[in-house]
């Protein structure tokens, strides 16, 4: 159809040109009725990038596949290094990486936790591990020392940036303890910087490689409540991406995985939903659909792969948006709700040790 906008202009320039030349008493009526066009077209014309927006979702969720793991470098003779390894995500990544061939290098705090998921990934896959323990929040130079002598002398085609910390329970910024907001920024942000920084050079100069770091709705819909959790979340958010950019140009392929609830000890949540997918079902996700943007339409080098948490934003996005004053305060309304149940539960735990 070879319709083009300027011959619309035309159409109303000769339109109101002509009623420019009716009786007065029919003036009124002419530009009603074209006000009436301009708006019909203008709702249809919206309606129609919604639709197609809802067709991209639907495709990147359900139909297209993401790309394949072996394309950042041969399973059997490349690693990849996973944070924040012992428990939850972090260590069903670890789990399916090696399932899917990689060896794999897991660090988190605790030795014994890692040494037990060496174990289980050796006798179920057969696949190499190594391990390093490490308290992220120490932000320690002789840690990440070691580390980069590890990975120096491996070739790490995937990195997993999943370490990362939240606050106890919901506390108002005024609050929150010096040591909780320093604990969360060295965790969330500091350790993610270092320890990418440590592998992505050895990306570049194979000119391959995949980093995924583990994002969170709190980043994307301002928390309160949460509001150093949610700020150092919303920092990966624009780090990652212009990491993103930069490396682009390597064959180095950045991806921040966006999520609401997963079932995980940060969480607190035990049980799944629909809403609320195990760690299994989610890291399942992000691995299947590396390069789909799921729900995070608009969004270079991120992805909301997990379909309910997809849907959930793309709603959001479309229908309230994310800083708008109603979501902020049903947000804050949620959390203060939160918090009070949290208290009320340690207060009955207080009362029955007699504290």
């Amino acid at each position: 159809m070879s319709f083009r906008l300027d011959n619309l202009g035309w159409f109303y320039k000769g339109k109101m040109e002509q009623a420019a030349a009716l009786p007065e008493e029919m003036i009124d009526h002419s530009i009603i009725y074209y006000t009436l066009v301009t708006f019909t077209v203008a709702g249809f014309v919206t309606i129609c990038v919604r639709l197609v927006q809802f067709a991209r979702l639907m495709l990147s969720l359900f139909v297209l596949p993401g790309k394949p793991l072996r394309t950042f470098g041969q399973p059997s003779k490349t690693w990849a290094l996973v944070t924040g390894a012992s428990d939850g995500i972090g260590k069903e990544f670890a789990l399916q990486l090696s399932r899917a061939g990689y060896s794999t290098l897991l660090v988190s705090r605790t030795a014994s936790k890692l040494d037990t998921l060496a174990a289980e990934i050796k006798s179920k896959y057969n696949t190499s591990t190594k391990t390093v323990a490490m308290d992220f929040g120490a932000n320690n130079d002789d840690d990440y020392a070691k580390l980069k002598a590890l990975v120096d002398g491996l070739d790490v085609a995937v990195l997993v940036n999943n370490v990362g910390a939240s606050h106890s329970i919901p506390v108002p910024f005024t609050q929150t303890e010096q040591s909780e907001v320093n604990s969360i920024i060295t965790i969330n942000c500091m350790a993610t910087l270092r320890v990418t920084q440590l592998v992505a050079a050895g990306m570049v100069q194979r000119k391959r490689g995949l980093i995924i770091t583990m994002g969170s709705f709190g980043g994307l819909f301002p928390t309160p409540l949460l509001a150093t959790y949610s700020g150092s979340k919303a920092f990966l958010q624009q780090w990652s991406t212009a990491l993103g950019s930069e490396l682009a140009p390597y064959n180095v392929q950045v991806e921040l995985v966006q999520s609401y609830l997963v079932t995980s000890a940060m969480s607190k949540i035990r049980k799944s939903s629909a809403m609320v997918p195990t760690p299994r079902a989610f890291v399942k996700s992000v691995l299947g659909k590396v390069g789909r943007t799921g729900g995070a339409q608009g969004w270079t080098h991120t992805s909301t792969p997990y379909w309910s948490h997809a849907m959930l934003q793309w709603i959001v996005n479309v229908f309230v948006g994310p800083g708008n004053k109603l979501s902020l305060t049903l947000n804050r309304r949620m959390h203060e709700d939160i918090r009070k149940r949290a208290l009320a539960k340690q207060a009955r735990i207080n009362g029955k040790k007699g504290l």
